[in-house]
């Protein structure tokens, strides 16, 4: 690293993650983000790395246990600020990091400070840790407080009725629950495979081209003394590295992360759309005090919705990076020495956006009798579907057809499909083959909602128990 990715990395520590207007939006976020994805957390990171080095060195009889102890004690003491002013003399950050440590070691310790090890060993094995400690303490818990909160809405909402929509058009009605259910479900997948693929995360201690040139000097099993080494902060090592550990294990959780916050953005652009003006299904609390627009003082614009899909817009691209960095050349090249230092960010854009979903979702507000009313609308065109497959059901032998024909007339006519099914005599034969069930349906649109209400809560339940969320919304 140069001297100017030093000076950039002292400005990435005050601004990263993305930018300072996270301090104040979500002060709490950005400071937990930060103590385990920000360049100083990284530094941290490395000397844990350090450490559990020497610490297998010494069970392996390279130094004494009292030396590695001494080094342990001393990486307590390293600040991250002297590394990144000692690179800016080695131009080197790893190197920086070693000769820092050595200085507050004594003169016996100081040849075992990194010894057979090199930079990406302790770079890689960092970069997993941090990744997998982010995971485990922020992203999958703000995921899954954020399920919590959708399964109780459903669970809560299963049975209010709702007009089902499809192209922007209404179509046979499900319920809100049912709605809220299927974002609940898509979210749950990819909550798991974080957790899964966090947990995959890998290190490295095979030195420089992955084949243990180093560690051969002095064990017989170098490849069972990179997995001691590894033990010792709870990671295992790939089958095969190079320089660095195979791309696809940080690239498969990064694209977890991205597929998790498109979730998020899909279940936004809903709930944003149910607030429009002709819609009004659904709003957000607004405090006493809030302002919608800075010119319009009635209006409640849903931006903290649209905030959520601004991020997915934001970090969605990055995963073109991500991909492109899974090439490397040979045993290594530097190709992603800059953009991998922004993959902190995909995992801080995640988190903003399941923190604030959570935060408004808290406060959403059904309104059910708006969520009728606009069923109402078109309950007359609703039966047309099962209509059409009762009949065919019953032996007719075009029943789409007579279906659509008579939609046709009752909009011609400014009637409705159930005024003229009365008085059509060609039809009448069928319809005396139904149940009385099948004909209350016929009767009434607003049973025609199917399994929704016994869907959702089953969907909630599995969830639930799936992501040890039990009892949620009860």
């Amino acid at each position: 690293m140069s001297a100017d990715d030093a000076r950039l990395a002292l400005a990435a520590e005050a601004l990263s993650p993305i930018d300072g207007r996270y301090r104040l939006s979500d002060p709490e976020l950005f400071e937990q983000v930060s103590a385990f994805l920000s360049e100083e957390a990284f530094v941290r990171y490395l000397l844990r790395v350090e450490v559990a080095l020497t610490r297998a060195l010494s069970r392996r009889g390279l130094c004494d246990q009292s030396v590695a102890d001494e080094i342990a004690d001393a990486a307590q003491r390293v600040t991250p600020q002297a590394v990144w002013k000692e690179e800016q003399v080695t131009q080197h950050n790893i190197r920086a990091l070693v000769n820092v440590l050595q200085r507050e070691v004594s003169e016996r310790a100081r040849p075992i400070v990194h010894l057979t090890a090199s930079s990406y060993d302790a770079m890689d094995t960092a970069r997993a840790l941090q990744f997998q400690d982010s995971a485990r303490e922020v992203v999958v818990p703000a995921l899954k407080e954020l399920a919590a909160v959708w399964i109780e809405i459903a669970r809560r909402e299963a049975g209010t009725i709702q007009a089902g929509r499809t192209h922007g058009q209404h179509a046979v009605p499900i319920t809100f629950g049912f709605a809220l259910a299927g974002h609940v479900s898509r979210l749950g997948e990819p909550i798991e495979a974080l957790e899964r693929r966090a947990g995959r995360l890998v290190g490295k201690m095979s030195g420089a081209v992955g084949a243990y040139n180093a560690g051969s000097l002095f064990f017989d099993d170098p490849v069972a003394f990179e997995a001691e080494a590894l033990a010792e902060l709870g990671l295992k090592a790939a089958d095969h590295s190079t320089q660095i550990v195979p791309a696809e294990y940080l690239l498969d959780y990064l694209h977890t992360a991205v597929s998790a916050l498109g979730v998020l953005a899909s279940a936004a652009d809903d709930i944003r759309h149910l607030q429009r003006t002709e819609i009004a299904e659904v709003g957000e609390a607004f405090d006493e005090r809030q302002v919608g627009s800075s010119t319009m003082p009635h209006k409640r614009n849903p931006w903290n919705f649209e905030h959520v899909k601004s991020l997915w817009k934001t970090f969605m691209p990055r995963m073109a990076t991500v991909y492109m960095d899974q090439l490397s050349e040979h045993q290594r090249d530097l190709t992603n020495s800059a953009s991998g230092r922004f993959y902190g960010e995909i995992v801080f854009g995640l988190a903003a956006a399941a923190r604030r979903m959570t935060r408004v979702c808290k406060r959403l507000v059904v309104d059910r009798e708006r969520m009728r009313k606009n069923f109402e609308l078109t309950r007359e065109t609703v039966i047309a579907e099962p209509l059409y497959i009762l009949l065919a059901a019953a032996g007719h032998p075009d029943a789409h057809e007579a279906v659509r024909t008579l939609t046709l007339r009752a909009e011609r006519e400014r009637s409705t499909v159930r005024a003229l099914l009365a008085e059509d005599a060609q039809l009448r034969p069928y319809l005396e083959r139904l149940s009385p069930q099948q004909r209350r349906v016929l009767e009434d649109p607003s049973l025609y909602v199917g399994r929704a209400k016994e869907r959702a809560l089953a969907v909630c339940e599995l969830w639930s128990v799936r992501l040890g969320l039990a009892g949620a919304g009860r």
